[in-house]
């Protein structure tokens, strides 16, 4: 019985374990065969719980690389470049000494004190400052020289890699190059780098002001990428280089401004401003048949290198403008029918509207006609103007010629319009002598136009056209008229009256003359208001001109003010006029240069014994520049001789002996000096090639045969 049930029991445990071991052997296979599907899943899908495997091995074998777009430059309307990238450089010392080659050369700084010797020449740090951050102790790896190593330009970074100085680096970051400097920098503005990825540290130059913030999005372009494949050890794979996506170039703008007129204008202007000690300058050159802007700058500038200033004065500034707001009210009272030149009045002071309106020269200058007020710029004159024309009259003139509107120059940010209150019969009548009003540069050049343009007005342009990274022009700005305020008739009268103002033997703006040249014009001294009223100091006021050329076809207007000079050694009209003179000079020379360039060539007339302005007439008609030099009465020899084949506009001498005073030769050509030079019987020295923007005999000053004349010459004239 015993034996019965032992055997029983072995029999199920037999069984149990036969059950065991087949379902063990199911679950191993299952799980085998699991193992397997999921494996051979992988092997087809490249996949686990979401992850593409192919993907992350790319990833993890695959370098991928910025490809940085270029930014657009910025050109003058020749094609001169005024903006254009470039690099900045930060200088770093390694003091790692575990830093070497692969063929064991050091790689960080060995010898200090030679290496602080060397870059003590080319930043401003003392040797010792260099030798003592070279020798700091905890810095394990690398120093950086602060403010005196960094934003260091490309021809510094060559220099001093020249040296090849052990353990010295450079960091290097994209930057924005301005050839010119102060050119117009108002307008073309700054462009600074920018960290627009702050993953990899990648920096992108962004406009801040002026076109390069204006246009920042057309300049900017788009990065493209580049990548390739390396192996487990890190080796680029060959041929595995591709550029995924091309890297697309910024546009570029091409302004309005002509690099020639602006050079002489920005040269006239930096001497002025710094002869005049005065708080501001703005100058502008337009073109009045189409509102283009040939030049324009103001002082100080956003490149000045005491007190930069970062607002562009020509819209952002307002400003009551004075006596030019005279040709407004002469435009508007001849248009209307209220203008009598030869009616009078009593100059000097008149009580009106519970105050007072008074002349510059308070005693007046007794019973004066209308055309003499122009001339003479009477307030009193013009308070009566507005008053017979009437308020109303004048309002609707002020409003048709812009005043209280924004001119909206494209490529000007952040324009302020001008304003006037024009309450009351005082206040009105101010408004008609530029006081009591306020305007902007860019509103006075725009009502200008109407007056040099026949009555059409012309709003001022500075951008001439975009094209892309091919060459392709993608926008052109062409003129726009705005209005039609005056009468052709009405313009042509007005810019006789400021002829008169330039010729007249009452007229104030004898300084403005130009030999050769008819000039119309208008100064205008406005006093500055302030909390306490207005002030009565010399530099308490803003000195102006606008000036309109040629007068048998007006076509530019330029047009300058002084804002509280400090040092007023000679009358702000000459101040100005060394601005006007040059610039309009240079203007009018090449336009009938251009007009006459089809006869080209001159036979030089016989000027020996004749009178010097005999003389200059006669070379004035054959489209020839006299330049006459000496005291004498009569001509005693000239440059060319008679007979000889010149170019026109070329310059001839012309000496009339006794004593000699120099000349202005801003512009010169060489061979013009050199002539001059000799006639005069003085040595001279030359520096550079080009045109003469330097002279170290100031014009006017007396000359002897022991002085020595050095000239500078730049290529830019």
């Amino acid at each position: 019985m015993n034996k019965m049930t032992q055997r029983t029991k072995n029999n199920g445990n037999n069984g149990n374990r036969e059950t065991f071991g087949k379902w063990l052997f199911i679950i191993v296979v299952a799980m085998f065969t699991l193992f397997i599907v999921r494996f051979a899943y992988i092997a087809i899908t490249k996949d686990v719980q979401h992850v593409n495997l192919r993907s992350q091995a790319e990833q993890i074998y695959t370098q991928r690389r910025t490809i940085l777009a270029k930014r657009g430059n910025i050109y003058d309307q020749h094609g001169s470049v005024l903006a254009t990238d470039t690099s900045r450089y930060t200088l770093y010392a390694v003091l790692d000494k575990s830093q070497r080659s692969a063929d064991g050369k050091p790689l960080y700084v060995k010898n200090k004190k030679r290496t602080a010797r060397i870059l003590a020449k080319y930043i401003k740090m003392p040797e010792s400052e260099i030798l003592k951050t070279l020798s700091k102790k905890g810095q394990s790896y690398q120093v950086e020289f602060g403010s005196a190593g960094a934003n260091l330009s490309v021809a510094k970074m060559q220099q001093i890699k020249a040296e090849k100085l052990p353990g010295i680096g450079f960091i290097a970051t994209p930057a924005r190059s301005y050839p010119e400097g102060e050119f117009a920098s108002q307008i073309i503005g700054m462009a600074t780098p920018k960290i627009t990825n702050k993953q990899t540290g990648q920096m992108t130059l962004v406009g801040q002001v002026g076109l390069e913030s204006y246009f920042n999005k057309k300049l900017t372009g788009r990065n493209g990428l580049r990548q390739d494949k390396k192996d487990v050890y890190g080796y680029s794979l060959a041929n595995s280089n591709r550029v995924v996506k091309k890297a697309i170039n910024g546009d570029n703008i091409y302004t309005t401004l002509d690099a020639k007129v602006q050079h002489i204008m920005e040269n006239k202007m930096t001497r002025v401003f710094k002869e005049s000690k005065a708080e501001s300058m703005t100058a502008v050159v337009m073109d009045a048949k189409t509102g283009k802007i040939i030049a324009a700058s103001q002082r100080p500038t956003l490149r000045s290198k005491k007190n930069p200033v970062w607002r562009n004065m020509l819209v952002q500034d307002v400003y009551e403008p004075g006596s030019t707001m005279k040709t407004f009210a002469l435009s508007a009272a001849i248009d209307s029918g209220h203008f009598d030149p030869n009616a009078t009045f009593n100059s000097g002071i008149w009580q009106i509207g519970g105050g007072k309106v008074t002349d510059w020269q308070t005693s007046g200058w007794g019973v004066i006609s209308y055309k003499d007020a122009f001339d003479l710029s009477s307030n009193v004159g013009f308070a009566h103007v507005e008053q017979n024309m009437g308020a109303k009259t004048w309002k609707k003139y002020l409003t048709r010629f812009g005043m209280f509107n924004k001119v909206n120059v494209e490529g000007m940010n952040n324009e302020v319009s001008g304003y006037s209150a024009f309450k009351g019969i005082l206040q009105q009548a101010n408004t008609a002598f530029g006081q009591g009003i306020t305007v902007n540069v860019m509103q006075m050049m725009q009502g200008f136009s109407a007056i040099a343009n026949n009555g059409k007005m012309m709003k001022p342009y500075i951008i001439d056209k975009v094209t892309d990274n091919q060459g392709k022009t993608i926008q052109k700005v062409t003129p726009k008229k705005v209005g039609q305020p005056i009468k052709a008739s009405t313009s042509k009268k007005v810019v006789k009256m400021m002829e008169g103002v330039i010729y007249d033997q009452k007229g104030l703006g004898h300084d403005y003359q130009i030999d050769g040249y008819k000039i119309a014009g208008k100064t205008a001294t406005a006093q500055i208001g302030g909390a306490g009223g207005y002030g009565n100091s010399d530099s308490s006021y803003l000195y102006s001109f606008v000036g309109i050329a040629p007068v048998n076809n007006p076509r530019y207007v330029m047009y300058v003010t002084l804002r509280k000079p400090h040092n007023l050694s000679k009358p702000a009209t000459k101040m100005i006029a060394e601005v006007f003179k040059p610039t309009m000079k240079f203007i009018l020379s090449r336009q009938k240069s251009t007009k006459q360039k089809n006869s080209g060539i001159v036979k030089v007339p016989n000027m020996v014994n004749q009178s010097s302005q005999v003389a200059s007439d006669r070379l004035n008609k054959k489209h020839l520049v006299p330049v006459v030099i000496g005291s004498g009465q009569s001509v005693k020899r000239q440059s060319i001789a008679s007979g000889q084949s010149s170019l026109i506009n070329q310059r001839i001498i012309l000496d009339t002996g006794g004593e000699y005073k120099m000349p202005d030769i801003s512009n010169w050509s060489s061979d013009d000096v050199q002539k001059l030079t000799q006639m005069m019987g003085i040595k001279l020295k030359e520096k550079g090639s080009g045109y003469v923007t330097k002279q170290s005999i100031k014009a006017n000053d007396s000359v002897n045969k022991s002085s020595t004349l050095t000239v500078e010459y730049s290529s830019r004239h």
